[in-house]
């Protein structure tokens, strides 16, 4: 990785001396499932909190999720049944421990939103009605509206927290980077310094504070995530000395739509959990050919094996065939309503698919807790990694993990830290002056737009669904290229600041990509085409450090 992107600790020039003060408790930054439940939880300990959103909350990777939230709550299913088809997706590289405490506190979380009033479709009997999706041995996933999960469960949290006292929302509010009182690694977090449209810059000192941010799809050109996942939380932790552990897994969904000129709508698992079947361009389930669960496999195998059919006749699509399901419309109506919209009736048509980019597995490397690397800081939800997806996540984990981790990571960030029962911990003066001090350059300068159509692509061409090392060294010289006159430049506004973020990101995945000299999961190389005992770790990337810290599976992320 070119060392440029080790250089600049900071997107901007300050004094924090000069800007205004806020002081909090504990700073939870992201506004999905994840942070909600993270400040819910500070909030219930008494602590003071104040939950910052770079976007609208409606705009969230939560909000967006079309999938459901799994959970082992019916007689016959199993706590050890979800275990194990959590460690078969994981290929290998899940911690045990994480996964068993994941699946058991998840069913305690996810009958708390019943509790709470989540809208969950049930039966005539209006008890819920959990379905099935790939990799899952059991039917024990729970939607809201048919395909509207995610935004059933950011509408009911974001309700609680908006009701909460003790938690103020910073709305469209953009974290440019955790502050330290010192550059170097490990260093501990005191804060933010965020820019709001009409505030403009701001100092916000916390005694804690919880990354949740989401993932790293925005670096690729075909993803289903929403725009602003532009790898924020990761590329602020990273300049801030927190390790970045598995990098280079990320999960390709099998069936994005794809229609030129239109967005890579995500068709939910759900559906092919509802029977719906893949097809070629001759019309062959060739899914059967490849895994006894056939369209329900792991994400990774259907990925592959599209992909593998598309090279095989020479398309660039394959087709999802969802015809025979009976009152589409009314079991999925946000999908049917989209596919409206492209003149397409999944009733009468087969629908277009094709993986595209969708969740980060990699990402701030944490224990149990959210601990991670640098004392102060906490993640949780898609911004981390904490050994549950190993490397590959299995369907319908990730709204569970968030509700897990955000819960533990918000009870975790109150204690110690300087917290007290009765004053929510919010320290009273800044802890010490912070400046940062950067020259304008002299360089030569690139149309930002460009650099991040170019990053996307280059992305997708060499760090996607197929990988090898020769494409991935040419990659990190892309990177690098676009980092000479990118990551120099001082920007006043979020498109520079993300832009650097994702150039950063790709870095760091392709960094990571290039180490793995393997095919596990979601990670796949054409010269490296089976697993190796010797890459059965996880890999932690840190500024300033050439080689990464590898962890056996099973021990603890962060000691």
């Amino acid at each position: 990785m070119n060392p440029l992107f080790d250089q600049r600790r900071y997107l901007i020039p300050f004094r924090s001396g000069l800007l205004p003060q806020i002081f909090t408790g504990v700073l939870v930054i992201g506004g999905g499932v994840a942070g909600l439940r993270a400040a819910l939880a500070a909030a219930e300990r008494g602590a003071e909190v104040i939950l910052l959103t770079k976007g609208p909350f409606e705009q969230t990777a939560t909000a967006w999720a079309q999938g459901g939230v799994a959970a082992a709550l019916e007689p016959g299913d199993t706590f050890e049944s979800h275990v194990q088809d959590t460690l078969t997706a994981g290929a290998g590289l899940c911690d045990r421990d994480v996964v068993q405490m994941v699946v058991e506190e998840g069913a305690e979380r996810v009958r708390e939103l019943f509790e709470w009033g989540m809208r969950v479709d049930a039966g005539d009997d209006g008890k819920p009605t959990p379905g099935i999706e790939g990799g899952h041995s059991a039917r024990r996933i729970y939607h809201a509206g048919g395909d509207s999960t995610g935004a059933e469960i950011q509408r009911l949290l974001t309700e609680r927290v908006r009701a909460h006292a003790a938690i103020r929302v910073f709305e469209k509010c953009f974290a440019l980077d955790l502050v330290t009182p010192s550059d170097e690694p490990g260093s501990p977090v005191m804060g933010a310094i965020t820019h709001h449209p009409r505030y403009g810059l701001q100092m916000i000192w916390a005694r804690s504070t919880i990354l949740a941010s989401g993932g790293a799809g925005g670096v690729y050109r075909e993803t289903t995530n929403p725009p602003q996942a532009t790898a924020d939380g990761l590329a602020m932790a990273y300049r801030a000395g927190a390790e970045i552990a598995d990098a280079a897994f990320v999960q390709f969904h099998p069936t994005a739509l794809y229609l030129a000129g239109a967005p890579r709508l995500l068709i939910s698992e759900a559906i092919r959990g509802e029977g719906a079947h893949l097809v070629d361009t001759s019309g062959h389930r060739f899914m059967r050919d490849v895994h006894e669960l056939g369209e329900l496999a792991p994400r990774d195998v259907v990925s592959q094996a599209i992909v593998r059919q598309m090279h095989k006749q020479g398309g660039r699509h394959v087709w999802l065939d969802c015809r025979h399901i009976e009152r589409f419309a009314e079991r999925f109506p946000g999908i049917a309503s989209r596919l409206k919209q492209f003149e397409l009736d999944p009733q009468r048509d087969a629908i277009p698919v094709h993986p595209a980019a969708h969740y980060t597995i990699g990402g701030v490397r944490t224990d149990a807790d959210g601990r991670t690397s640098v004392p102060g800081l906490y993640a949780a939800g898609e911004a981390a990694c904490t050994g549950l997806h190993g490397a590959n996540r299995l369907a319908s984990n990730s709204l569970l993990e968030g509700l897990v981790f955000g819960d533990r990571a918000g009870r975790k960030a109150t204690n110690g830290n300087g917290f007290t029962s009765g004053g929510g911990g919010a320290p009273s003066s800044p802890p010490v002056p912070i400046v940062s001090d950067i020259r304008p350059s002299d360089h030569a300068e690139l149309d930002l737009a460009d650099v991040r159509s170019s990053l996307r692509s280059a992305m997708w061409r060499n760090a996607g669904l197929v990988r090898n090392g020769p494409r991935l060294t040419d990659l990190a010289e892309m990177l690098g290229f676009w980092a000479k006159y990118t990551l120099d430049k001082i920007f006043d506004e979020p498109m520079g600041w993300e832009t650097q973020n994702l150039l950063l990101a790709g870095a760091i995945i392709a960094r990571s990509a290039a180490w793995r000299e393997e095919s596990r999961g979601c990670h796949v190389r054409d010269d490296c085409t089976g697993t190796d005992d010797a890459f059965c770790a996880h890999d932690a990337w840190r500024r300033g450090r050439d080689e990464p810290t590898r962890t056996p599976v099973g021990e603890a992320l962060v000691s």
